[in-house]
Formats: structure tokens, C-alpha cells, sequence
């Protein structure tokens, strides 16, 4: 797989994820604050951020909340300001991350940002703690073909991957655009 493309599948727009080795490491600060600026920008960023916990957007008591737990299998809120697809699963399992792809409007979106799906063949930004001493993903040959750039507090010399810095969310944005680039080159 080639580290600069999403290659896993035919996506039409640019697929990019942040992953760490383990929580806490900023993914979440340093993506709220990278979407901040490419929205000042003017680009349209979808978001697919991978949990470890069960998802309720519904709250109990609700008439949406109520017809989802007497058995709908999806349900679709909406209102003015927006909508939500709810897909229950009664046996828990992780959507295919193609599958959640396809349910974005890409005809609203420039480029994807993921949160999480490490395991996923997909182009990677690891963000890496200094505090936390945690060993690098992209020295893991499981991981290593996908991690296109390191987002750290850490001066790595020896690294052959761009070294950008957590606390410059404008280097990440600045190299995310460039990235950008190469995907509608690649793609022609």
C-alpha cells in the first residue's frame, strides 16, 4: 500500500486518520484545533472518530429514544439543524470503516479525518506524547507502511517521516493541505 493514498479502496476524497498508541496522548485536542483552521480556510471536514464505549445520542424518555428501544434497528433524528442515523446492532460489532464511509455526503466534503482505527490501512498521523513513554507505532511493522507523519513534542532526528509539532496545529493543517494535494494529483 502506498502511504500517501487510500489505497484500501476507491474513495473519492482524501482519507486521513490520527492514531496513538494509547489515550490521552492530545488526538482529540489536536483535531478539534486542525479543523478549526481548515474550516477558516474554507474546507468542509468530515469527522468518523472510533469508541470504545457504547454510543447514545438519544436521551431516555424521548419518543425518538423510546421507538429505537421497542425495536426499530435504525432510526433517523432529524431537525432542522441537522440529523443523525442510529444503527442498532443487537450482537456488538465495529462497522467496516468503508461502510462508514459511504454513508458521508462527500459532495459536502473535501477530506475525512479519522479518530482512532489504528488497524485500518488507511494513511496516519501519529500523535506521540513525550510524558507518556509510549513506544511508537510506526516502529511496528503492522502499522509502519500507513503512518505518513508524526504529530510530537518529541525532537526525533531519526525518524524518515515528517516530524510535525503537537503543540503547531497550523504545521499539521499546513501539511494535511499538502497531503491534500497529493491525493487529487494521484488521482488525476
Amino acid at each position: 500500500m502506498s502511504n500517501d493514498m487510500n489505497s484500501m479502496f476507491n474513495y473519492p476524497l482524501p482519507v486521513l486518520g490520527f492514531v496513538a498508541y494509547c489515550s490521552n496522548t492530545g488526538k482529540t485536542t489536536l483535531l478539534k484545533q486542525v479543523i478549526t483552521l481548515l474550516k477558516q480556510k474554507g474546507r468542509h471536514v468530515g469527522i468518523i472518530k472510533h469508541c470504545h464505549h457504547e454510543i447514545e445520542i438519544d436521551k431516555p424518555g424521548k419518543d425518538s429514544y423510546e421507538l429505537r428501544r421497542a425495536g426499530a434497528e435504525q432510526a433517523v433524528l432529524a431537525s432542522v439543524n441537522g440529523w443523525a442515523l442510529m444503527v442498532e446492532h443487537e450482537i456488538p460489532t465495529y462497522p467496516a470503516l468503508e461502510y462508514l464511509l459511504e454513508r458521508m455526503d462527500t459532495a459536502q466534503l473535501d477530506i475525512v479525518l479519522l479518530e482512532g482505527f489504528r488497524q485500518e490501512g488507511i494513511p496516519k498521523i501519529e500523535v506521540v506524547r513525550a510524558e507518556l513513554e509510549a513506544p511508537l507505532l510506526c516502529d511496528d511493522p503492522a502499522y509502519a507502511d500507513s503512518i505518513v507523519a508524526l504529530a510530537t513534542d518529541i525532537e526525533y532526528t531519526d525518524r524518515n517521516l515528517p516530524i510535525l509539532a503537537l503543540d503547531k496545529p497550523e504545521q499539521v493543517v499546513q501539511f494535511i493541505e499538502a497531503w491534500m494535494v497529493r491525493f487529487s494529483d494521484a488521482r488525476g
